[in-house]
């Protein structure tokens, strides 16, 4: 019985005796200590929800710029803009800072194609595998809890993950082996009018084994595979005794103030900004939507800003952590592409590091770049198909002369748009 009806309760149960002046002050008497340790409960409920709260991180302050050097940035990344994505159907934000302070922001389009909800700095988007970053960092979080190794195979965790050698690390960096869940779903015949949790991907990938295809030895080479993140929200659910959503709110978006980040369930279905294809016909949700830790998590420009500049201190993180999320782990093909710990990277010669991450899901694209020596950002969200959100890396340039951006592999989703964007 919850406090709030407590009161209730007595009442019921207190009208079949006798009405005198008695009783009758011993029913006003019950009520009122029953109301009063109702609001008590309800107080001690709120004490405790402050207390288990984490505190705010005392993020420091964007850095006071040269103005001459922030017209000039604003300059370029207009240009940028008015080149690339204005004239493009594009329909996102744009957010570019330097040491914390944002020197270029930019707003286009509606929230709602077919509404009049212009987008504006609290818009949240579907980030799709940006989503990775946050998994990946709150499986660090655990670590660092000693909760677990990330070394230690994943069936230690969970006794009847049948692919020994799958490890937490092999996880994080795409080294598992597993199936892509997004694939193997159809080819084991799903109901696609049913949404997959992820708890049907782990209880697939064990109980029908036998008939996944593409599955290989762990820790061969570098496969991107949206199950292992699918895996990794199941462990920290598992370790935490909370769900995904709850954790990620709890560790990182309320102490950020994030208050326009979510990662999406069935509750916030009126709240979610809908996606669109290149020609700006709604993309409806399907039987993979309810699946997240590969993807799921809504945010904003200025949110993202946030877990960046949260990154850039060691207030969640310790530097040896870090460390690990920024190692390259997959070395078997030369280049400068490779992937760490929940991000992709662009490793140069002379050891310097680009550090980012795409996201591709339904109409939802995005980049999130993060130039560590530089200390530069760089965001682009849409929820309209346009893949010259991830022409962002041309920015780069602004803040690092010497070493070319690379051309990435933007589809971080496998199920891409074939139609081009025009």
């Amino acid at each position: 019985m919850d406090a709030q009806s407590r009161p209730f309760y007595f009442y019921k149960h207190l009208v079949f005796i006798r009405l005198n002046g008695i009783s009758m002050m011993v029913i006003s008497l019950l009520i009122a200590f029953s109301l009063i340790i109702g609001s008590c409960n309800l107080f001690d409920g709120k004490k405790n929800n402050e207390k288990d709260a984490i505190p705010p991180y005392p993020l420091p302050a964007g850095e006071k710029l040269d103005a001459a050097e922030v017209n000039q940035l604003k300059e370029n990344c207009t240009a940028w803009y008015d080149s690339i994505l204005k004239n493009s159907g594009f329909n996102g934000a744009v957010l570019v800072a330097k040491k914390g302070t944002i020197v270029f922001e930019k707003y286009q389009g509606l929230a709602h194609l077919e509404g009049e909800d212009n987008i504006n700095e609290q818009t949240s988007f579907h980030i799709a595998s940006v989503s990775k970053t946050f998994t990946a960092m709150a499986v660090l979080k655990l670590f660092e809890e000693k909760k677990l190794s990330i070394d230690d195979e994943f069936s230690k965790y969970f006794p009847t993950f049948n692919y020994p050698g799958v490890t937490i690390r092999t996880l994080l960096s795409h080294r598992s082996g597993l199936p892509n869940y997004v694939y193997f779903i159809d080819e084991i015949g799903w109901d696609k009018n049913v949404f997959v949790k992820n708890q049907d991907v782990f209880n697939m990938l064990v109980d029908r084994k036998n008939e996944l295809k593409n599955i290989t030895p762990p820790n061969r080479h570098f496969s991107y595979c949206n199950t292992n993140y699918a895996l990794l929200a199941l462990l920290i659910e598992k370790l935490s005794n909370s769900t995904y959503p709850q954790f990620i709110k709890k560790y990182i978006f309320d102490p950020l103030q994030m208050t326009h980040s979510f990662v999406y369930t069935q509750l916030d279905s009126s709240r979610i900004t809908p996606s669109y294809d290149w020609r700006g016909q709604p993309i409806p949700f399907n039987q993979l939507d309810m699946v997240y830790g590969d993807k799921n998590i809504y945010s904003t420009v200025e949110d993202l800003l946030k877990w960046d500049r949260l990154l850039s201190t060691n207030l969640f993180l310790s530097t040896s952590s870090l460390k690990e999320a920024y190692t390259p782990y997959s070395n078997e093909k030369a280049g400068i592409k490779n992937y760490g710990l929940g991000w992709r990277m662009n490793i140069y010669p002379d050891g310097k590091k680009t550090i980012f991450h795409n996201g591709w899901w339904h109409g939802n694209n995005a980049s999130f770049i993060r130039l560590i020596d530089e200390d530069a950002t760089i965001i682009v969200l849409g929820n309209r198909y346009n893949r010259g959100i991830y022409k962002s890396k041309l920015l780069i340039k602004l803040f690092d002369k010497i070493h070319n951006p690379s051309e990435e592999d933007e589809g971080e989703n496998p199920l891409r748009p074939v139609a081009p964007n025009k």
